[in-house]
């Protein structure tokens, strides 16, 4: 074997630690970004859930709603036509009782709502968190490509960002 020859081989074999490094860190920063998408997915849905049922708390508060003014509709009449006080009493106590469950479903849906708002500041920074890891691969691969350190770094500095992100979410 010439020294030309060695002399290429050795540059081969110097290349293959610096591959090996970036396909293993693309290994990693692939399987933190499944974690981190599926993540953001699994938020966005318990946001969307939320602000469902949320949504289902104010029909039903509207419902009480229309049925309290019903009832004081009825009273009004009843006590301005002079008729039966038992029967004006029995709308008093109707119309006491839509006002209380009014504000139960009005606190009920107001707690969904406050869900559906902290799952969709998670599901924000766990979908920042999933960009940058993307990236993060890219750069990886343009790394593997070019062969530069600077693309490898900057492509670990990414992912390190990525997974930053997508545990500030656990924080919100």
């Amino acid at each position: 074997m010439s020294a030309d020859e060695e002399l290429q081989e050795h540059a081969r074999e110097a290349k293959e630690p610096f591959d090996k490094r970036v396909a293993a860190t693309m290994a990693i920063i692939a399987a933190t970004l499944a974690v981190v998408s599926v993540s953001g997915q699994i938020m966005t849905t318990h946001e969307l859930l939320h602000q469902a049922k949320a949504s289902d708390r104010w029909a039903q508060y509207q419902a009480k709603s229309i049925r309290r003014y019903s009832a004081e509709a009825t009273k009004d009449i009843l006590s301005s036509s002079k008729s039966d006080e038992a029967l004006s009493g029995k709308y008093g106590k109707a119309i006491e009782h839509y006002k209380k469950d009014e504000e139960d479903i009005r606190k009920i849906a107001e707690g969904f709502e406050k869900e559906s708002e902290t799952a969709g500041q998670k599901a924000l920074w766990l979908h920042f968190g999933e960009v940058f890891l993307e990236v993060a691969i890219v750069l990886s691969s343009l790394a593997i490509l070019t062969k530069r350190n600077f693309m490898y770094w900057t492509a670990v500095l990414s992912g390190a960002v990525g997974v930053v992100l997508g545990c500030l979410a656990l924080l919100v």
